[in-house]
C-alpha cells in the first residue's frame, strides 16, 4: 500500500484551514497514494479557546471534513482526518480523527482519549479537557483489508492504548499530531519508534509544523516508521509538505513473530 502524511500549518478559520490542505491532499492521490494521513487539528487551529469554541459545528456540518470527504470521492482514495476539533452532539468538544472511504463515506471515528493537562516548570499551564471532553473507546478500522489503530499526538505517551489496538489485530497504527517543539525536539521521534517496536506495527506518524496564526509552534517532522523500528521515511522539517512511502502490512506479521511480546505478556500482582 503507497500512504502518505500531510504535513500543514494549519489556519485559524475553517475556510482558510480547507483551502490550505487541500492541494496537498490533490498532491499526496497525485503521487500514487491509497491512503492519505493528515495532522490533528486539520480543519482548525485556535489555541483562544474563546475564539475556538464558536467556531465548531457538529462533524456533519464541518467544512473542512465535508471538503475532504468531496476530495475523497473525487480522487478515489482514502482521507484518514488526524483530527477535526468539533462539537458532539451534547454540545461538548471533542478532538475527532474522521477516516473517509474512498465513496466519501464516514467508515470510522475515533475521540482522543488522553487529555494534555499539565503545570510546568516554567509556570505555563495546558488543560485540553478544559475545552475537549475526552472519548471512552479504542477502534480499529478496516482500510482495504489492512487494520489500523487510531490515535492522536499525546496519546503517543500511553503503551497501553497502542499494545490494545495491536492486540486487536492493527497492523499499522495513525498517531497524527500537533507536537510542541520543545517536546518534539527530545521525544517525538524516539516514542514514534518505541511505539512501533512494542506493538511489532506500522506507525504513520502526520504533523503539524511551524509557526501557527494563534502563535503556536509545532515541531513537524512527519515520519513513517517500520514494525521494526526504523524511520523508512521522513520530511526532516516543519514545512508544510507531502510524505510518500510504500508500507507491507505483512512486516506487522513478521516483527511479531520474531519479537513475540503481544502474547509473552504475563499478568502480575502490584509492587
Amino acid at each position: 500500500m503507497k500512504v502518505a502524511l500531510v504535513q500543514t500549518r494549519t489556519p485559524a478559520t475553517h475556510a482558510a484551514a480547507l483551502e490550505h490542505v487541500l492541494p496537498l491532499v490533490r498532491e499526496a492521490a497525485a503521487g500514487g497514494a491509497r491512503f492519505i494521513l493528515t495532522p490533528e487539528g486539520t480543519n482548525i487551529l485556535q489555541k483562544d479557546r474563546e475564539a475556538l469554541l464558536p467556531q465548531l459545528t457538529l462533524l456533519a456540518d464541518d467544512p473542512v471534513v465535508n471538503g475532504l470527504r468531496e476530495a475523497a470521492r473525487d480522487l478515489g482514495v482514502w482521507i484518514d482526518v488526524g483530527s477535526a476539533l468539533v462539537l458532539r452532539e451534547d454540545g461538548k468538544a471533542a478532538n475527532r480523527q474522521v477516516l473517509i472511504a474512498p465513496d466519501g463515506g464516514i467508515a470510522a471515528t475515533y475521540d482522543k482519549l488522553h487529555m494534555f493537562d499539565v503545570d510546568l516548570p516554567t509556570g505555563e499551564t495546558a488543560r485540553e479537557s478544559a475545552t475537549y471532553e475526552p472519548g471512552d473507546r479504542a477502534v480499529v478500522a478496516d482500510v482495504d483489508g489492512v487494520k489500523m489503530g487510531l490515535t492522536i499526538c499525546y496519546d503517543l505517551r500511553f503503551p497501553a492504548l497502542h499494545r490494545a489496538l495491536a492486540l486487536a489485530g492493527a497492523e499499522v497504527i495513525t498517531i497524527p499530531a500537533a507536537f510542541t517543539r520543545p517536546t518534539g525536539e527530545a521525544h517525538w521521534e524516539v516514542l514514534m519508534r518505541a511505539r512501533a517496536i512494542e506493538t511489532g506495527a506500522w506507525v504513520l506518524a502526520a504533523a503539524q509544523g511551524g509557526y501557527h496564526e494563534d502563535g503556536r509552534g509545532t515541531y513537524g517532522r512527519s515520519l513513517v516508521v517500520e514494525p521494526w523500528g526504523e524511520v523508512i521515511a521522513k520530511l526532516d522539517h516543519d514545512e508544510p509538505g507531502v510524505l510518500l512511502a510504500d508500507i507491507d502490512p505483512a512486516a506487522a506479521a513478521k516483527a511479531r513473530a520474531a519479537i513475540p511480546n503481544l502474547i509473552n505478556a504475563r499478568a502480575f500482582a502490584g509492587p
